[in-house]
């Protein structure tokens, strides 16, 4: 069994834009409490801004504060879920993949940077109630709840003007002048899109060269430029991460896991699993079960 995997119908009704919704975040938390408090992933893409509230959240084992200001960026597959210690609020919004390029043929999500690559962090903090942004979230949902012609293009637009508002705060600190030739983040992008498909299967950088068209050191180079890690640490935490997903939210065997991820020996996949977590997949579960 794997990690529950929410679709956007869950939370819409019919009468809605189809593959796109939108709440304030007190109303989506009071009607979705049954699905939002465990461990869980999408099939769309997410963003929340928290204008009150504290608590955790927690992505793919990293554990994030909530706090007014806060923005969180979720894309497809990844598993999260909320603890909060006060009454949070706020606005979020999710849509499909297709919903989005439907309407831009030539500029994909993954052009922003928050959307851009899983080695990005999935958050960005903003002064306390920005009027910027908490407006552009506040014209979203009064356009989502009205039923004006033209809605669905003003809607779209409106995600737009929010992403390129918020990629440009995420990037606020990059020198673009040292930043990575472009040809090197394009085949970042599909160096990940290939370990997505793969990894399960193929654990070493030659076959991923190998479907680039390029070297292995080549390749390397790119890692190493781009986001400052090697081809196998990349490969790797890949594959740690869906251990971890299906250690901690499955009933499988440890077994039965490891030879879903392509481990024949359990053996050596405890030993694969150590190296990265410094503990065994039973302690990793055990101790997190715990927690």
């Amino acid at each position: 069994m794997k990690t529950t995997v929410l679709d956007i119908d869950q939370f819409k009704s019919s009468s809605l834009l189809n593959d796109f919704y939108v709440n304030t975040f007190s109303e989506h938390f009071k009607t979705n409490k049954r699905l939002i408090f465990t461990p869980h992933s999408h099939n769309f893409y997410l963003c929340v801004l928290f204008t009150q509230g504290t608590g955790v959240h927690e992505i793919d084992f990293n554990s994030y504060n909530i706090n007014p200001g806060k923005i969180f960026f979720l894309t497809p597959g990844q598993t999260h879920f909320w603890k909060f210690d006060s009454q949070p609020d706020g606005f979020i919004f999710f849509h499909s993949k297709e919903f989005y390029d439907m309407h831009y043929l030539a500029h994909k999500l993954r052009t922003f940077p928050f959307y851009y690559s899983y080695q990005n962090p999935p958050l960005l903090d903003l002064p306390q109630n920005d009027p910027e942004v908490n407006s552009k979230f506040q014209n979203l949902y009064r356009e989502y709840i009205d039923s004006k012609s033209f809605r669905e293009l003003k809607i779209v637009n409106i995600i737009n003007d929010i992403y390129i508002t918020l990629a440009r705060m995420y990037t606020a600190d990059v020198d673009i002048a040292n930043y990575s030739h472009p040809n090197y983040l394009k085949i970042l992008e599909q160096f990940e899109q290939h370990i997505e498909k793969y990894y399960d299967k193929q654990k070493l950088p030659k076959y991923y060269a190998d479907k680039l068209n390029i070297t292995t050191k080549h390749l390397n180079r790119i890692a190493k430029e781009t986001v400052n890690k090697t081809t196998s640490q990349l490969i790797s935490e890949r594959v740690i991460l869906e251990a971890k997903r299906l250690i901690v939210h499955s009933n499988s065997s440890l077994f039965s896991i490891a030879e879903t991820l392509g481990f024949t020996d359990y053996a050596y996949f405890s030993r694969y699993f150590k190296t990265n977590t410094a503990m065994t997949p039973l302690e990793f579960r055990k101790r997190y079960v715990k927690e």
